[in-house]
């Protein structure tokens, strides 16, 4: 499994629709300081599920969406859309490809899709489970993200190598059996 493309619009900085396709390996987003780097790595943050703010760099929600410039109006809503190559069938689906689509708007409302199906955000978590993609995944590395892992508590690392072993979705099934008979 890859990612393939990343399609944003409305989102940050990006105001008009752009995409952005890979190639299987490993990629990295270089570019001078101001040029959206970041924002690129947030909007996959973003599309997984990222609801904490913070972690997009961001003091509300809306702030997401882009909010216009000089020469340009705000817009009404921000989209963001990562296809993956699924030919090895890593996700638990039936697709060669797996288009995942989060839209907010600024009223608030906002929605998630799968291969344009829409769903509910713990359906693209679950789906993610174990892979290493996901809002927290070791999948993206950003800027002081590593010394954060070398600093972090041992609980923190240990909750990264789960992840990357393929045990977190074990357990968190575990501790959700439990709280139903608990």
């Amino acid at each position: 499994m890859y990612l393939k493309s990343i399609e944003v619009q409305g989102f940050k900085s990006f105001a008009n629709k752009i995409k952005f396709e890979f190639h299987e390996g490993i990629t990295g987003i270089v570019g001078p300081n101001g040029s959206g780097k970041s924002n690129v790595a947030d909007a996959v943050r973003w599309v997984l599920g990222e609801q904490r703010v913070k972690q997009l760099r961001g003091g509300t929600m809306q702030d997401v969406i882009f909010s216009g410039t000089e020469n340009r109006k705000p817009l009404s809503y921000a989209s963001v859309a990562i296809t993956l190559n699924n030919s090895d069938h890593q996700l638990p689906v039936d697709y060669e490809e797996v288009t995942v689509t989060r839209k907010l708007y600024r009223s608030g409302e906002s929605e998630y899709l799968i291969n344009g199906a829409s769903c509910r955000l713990k359906d693209i978590n679950e789906m993610f489970y174990d892979t290493g993609i996901g809002k927290e995944g070791y999948s993206i590395i950003g800027q002081g993200q590593i010394d954060k892992i070398l600093s972090g508590k041992p609980e923190e690392r240990r909750e990264l190598f789960d992840e990357a072993a393929g045990i977190v979705k074990f357990k968190r099934r575990k501790a959700l059996s439990l709280k139903k008979t608990g």
